[in-house]
C-alpha cells in the first residue's frame, strides 16, 4: 500500500481498487467492456443519435420551481436561486441547456452524470458545474458515504463530498455507482461495432466493380489498355451516366450484383439499429429510422418518447434536486407538455377543453403559450363575446 494510501486510511478514507469488477466504471477510460469505451460507443451513429435525442431535448424542457404550502397548493418562485440559473446560465462558461445535456449525456453513456454544486460566500446557491466522469475517482469514505475525487487535467485534484455534489445515476447494481446500460448489453454493442467495422473494412479494402466486360480468348496487353481507356473515357462520371455501351469481337457485359453475405451484412446493420434503440428506450423514427414507418406510428413517436423515455429521467432530476438542492417544502419540476407545441391542433384542443372544464382562464392560457395576459379594458368598453356565447345570449 502506499504512503498517501495508508495515510487516508488512517483518516477514515478507503480507495477502492479500480480492477475491482463493481467499481470497474470509476476507472477513466473504461466504459462498458475492454476494447471498446463508451467514447469509442459514439462512433456508432445510433448511440451518438440517441444520446443526443435525450440529452438535448431534456436540456431544453422548461424548468420550474414551486413551493408547496401545507395543504398541499404550489406556488411558483421565480425568484429561487436554481430558477434564476435556469433563465442566466449554470455557471459562466455553459448556458442551462449545455449543462444539462452534459450531465445527461455522461449518465447515459457512463451510468453516472455529475454536477458541482457552487455556493457563494453566504452559502446560497450560485451554480452548477459538469464534471467529466471520466476525471472523478471515487472513494467509498468509512461512513459508508463517497467521495469524488476531480482531477481537472492541470494537476489540480478536488474532493467533493456527497452533499456537494449532484449525481445522476443510470441503474446501479451496488446502490452507490451506476452502471451504464450499454454494458449491460455489451455482446449487443460490441455485434453493432463489429458490423461497422466489417462495413467499413470492405469499403478501405474491397474492390468491387459495378460490372463485368466477358471476353473469348485471352487480351493482349495493348488491347485490355485500349479497352478500359475507352471505358473510363466514354462511360465513367455523372456526365456519362446512362450512355449506351458497344461491344464488339464476342465481348458481353454482366451487371455485379449484391452477393448473399453482403446483404446479410446490411441487414445485420439494420437491424443493430433497431436493438441499439431498444437499450435506450429511443422510438427509431425519433432517430431517423424509417424503415417500418407508418403515418400512425410517427405521429405518436414523440408522444412515446415523452412518455417512456424521457420522462423517468426527468423524475430523476428532479428528485435529486430535491434531495441535494432545494430545501424542504421546494421542488423542480421539468416541463414536458412543451412537446405538445410541435403540434398546434392537440394543444390548442386540450386548452379548449381545459378552460371549458374550468381547469384554467383564458389568461392562464395566455401564459402557457408564453403570452402576456390580456390588458384590463377600460370601463364601458366590452370585448366582443365568441360567437358560441353570442348564440346562446339570444336563445
Amino acid at each position: 500500500m502506499r504512503l498517501a494510501d495508508r495515510l487516508l486510511s488512517r483518516l477514515g478514507y478507503e480507495r477502492r481498487d479500480a480492477s475491482d469488477p463493481s467499481w470497474a466504471a470509476l476507472a477513466p477510460g473504461i466504459g462498458y467492456t475492454a476494447s471498446l469505451s463508451a467514447r469509442a460507443a459514439e462512433n456508432l451513429a445510433t448511440v451518438l443519435a440517441c444520446t443526443n435525442a435525450i440529452a438535448s431535448a431534456i436540456g431544453s424542457i422548461p424548468a420550474l420551481v414551486y413551493r408547496r404550502d401545507a395543504e398541499g397548493n404550489r406556488t411558483e418562485v421565480a425568484s429561487h436561486p436554481v430558477a434564476r440559473l435556469c433563465r442566466v446560465g449554470a455557471n459562466p462558461g455553459m448556458s442551462w441547456p449545455d449543462t444539462i445535456e452534459h450531465w445527461i449525456a455522461s449518465a447515459l453513456l457512463t451510468g453516472n452524470g455529475l454536477l458541482a454544486i457552487e455556493r457563494s460566500g453566504n452559502g446560497q446557491l450560485s451554480g452548477l458545474r459538469w464534471l467529466p466522469w471520466g476525471m472523478v475517482t471515487v472513494a467509498e469514505l468509512s461512513s459508508g458515504r463517497l467521495a469524488y475525487d476531480y482531477a481537472d487535467g492541470r494537476g489540480n485534484v478536488r474532493r467533493y463530498l456527497e452533499s456537494e455534489v449532484l449525481h445522476l445515476r443510470d441503474r446501479t447494481d451496488d446502490g452507490k455507482i451506476g452502471r451504464s446500460r450499454l454494458s449491460r448489453a455489451a455482446e449487443t454493442v460490441q455485434a453493432a461495432h463489429a458490423a461497422n467495422t466489417a462495413a467499413s473494412s470492405f469499403l478501405a479494402n474491397g474492390a468491387r466493380p459495378s460490372g463485368l466486360i466477358e471476353v473469348p480468348g485471352t487480351m493482349k496487353p495493348e488491347q485490355r489498355q485500349s479497352l478500359r481507356e475507352q471505358i473510363q473515357g466514354t462511360h465513367e462520371g455523372a456526365a456519362n451516366a446512362g450512355r449506351t455501351m458497344v461491344l464488339d469481337g464476342g465481348m458481353t457485359w454482366k451487371a455485379n450484383q449484391i452477393s448473399p453475405e453482403d446483404a446479410e451484412l446490411l441487414e445485420t446493420r439494420q437491424f443493430a439499429v433497431v436493438e441499439l434503440c431498444r437499450l435506450f428506450q429511443v422510438p427509431p423514427p425519433i432517430i431517423q429510422d424509417y424503415s417500418h414507418n407508418t403515418f400512425t406510428n410517427s405521429a405518436q413517436a414523440g408522444l412515446w418518447f415523452a412518455t417512456f423515455c424521457l420522462a423517468p429521467w426527468a423524475r430523476k432530476i428532479e428528485a435529486e434536486f430535491a434531495r441535494s438542492v432545494l430545501p424542504t417544502g421546494y421542488e423542480l419540476e421539468l416541463d414536458l407538455s412543451g412537446f405538445l407545441r410541435g403540434d398546434p391542433e392537440t394543444r390548442w384542443n386540450a386548452h379548449k377543453i381545459a378552460i371549458e372544464t374550468g381547469v384554467l382562464d383564458a389568461d392562464e392560457v395566455r401564459q402557457i403559450e408564453g403570452w402576456n395576459p390580456r390588458k384590463e379594458e377600460p370601463a364601458g368598453v366590452r370585448s366582443p363575446a365568441p360567437a358560441n356565447q353570442g348564440e346562446q345570449s339570444h336563445v
